[in-house]
C-alpha cells in the first residue's frame, strides 16, 4: 500500500511474493544515534529492533511476530514498530522505501543492521548478537 503526502514523498508497502528479509542495499542518510525521541518510544537497553510498517502491510504482521519473540528471548531488548506513513520525516532521514524495514540498534541507538522484507528469525538472532554481543560497539552497518 502507497501513502501519498502533499509533498508527493511515497511510502511503498509490500509489493507482491514473499521477501526474504534480505539486507538493503540503501543506508540511511541519518548518522547519529536515535533514541526515545526520534523512535516514539524507550529504547531497549542492549539494543532495539525497530520495525517500520504500514497499515495493510501482511509481511508486516508477521515481522512484528517475528521481532517480538525475539526481544521475548533476550533481556534489555525492545521491539518499537513505527508507523511510516506517520511518520515521514523519520523515514526520509533513514531512507525507508519499503515496509517491512527494520533496523537493529545497539544499545546507544546506533544502527547495526538493515533489512528490508520479512526476516528469518535466525537472521534477528544473528543480527542481534552483532549489537549486543560486542559490548555496545557496532558489528556492522550495511551499505
Amino acid at each position: 500500500m502507497s501513502a501519498e503526502t502533499r509533498t508527493g514523498a511515497r511510502v511503498r508497502g509490500h509489493e507482491g511474493g514473499r521477501q526474504s528479509g534480505r539486507e538493503s542495499g540503501r543506508e540511511g542518510r541519518r548518522r547519529a544515534p536515535l533514541g526515545s525521541a526520534e523512535l516514539g518510544a524507550e529504547p531497549g537497553e542492549r539494543a532495539s529492533l525497530v520495525q517500520f510498517s504500514s497499515a495493510f502491510c501482511q509481511p508486516c504482521r508477521a515481522t512484528r511476530r517475528i521481532l517480538a519473540e525475539v526481544a521475548d528471548m533476550v533481556d534489555g531488548v525492545a521491539h518499537i514498530e513505527i508507523d511510516a506513513e506517520r511518520n515521514l520525516d523519520l523515514v526520509r532521514s533513514l531512507g525507508v522505501e519499503k515496509t517491512p524495514t527494520v533496523f537493529v540498534l545497539d544499545g546507544a541507538g546506533r544502527i547495526v543492521r538493515r533489512g528490508v522484507g520479512m526476516p528469518r528469525k535466525a537472521d534477528v538472532i544473528a543480527a542481534l548478537g552483532a549489537a549486543v554481543g560486542a559490548g555496545g560497539t557496532p558489528a556492522h552497518e550495511t551499505t
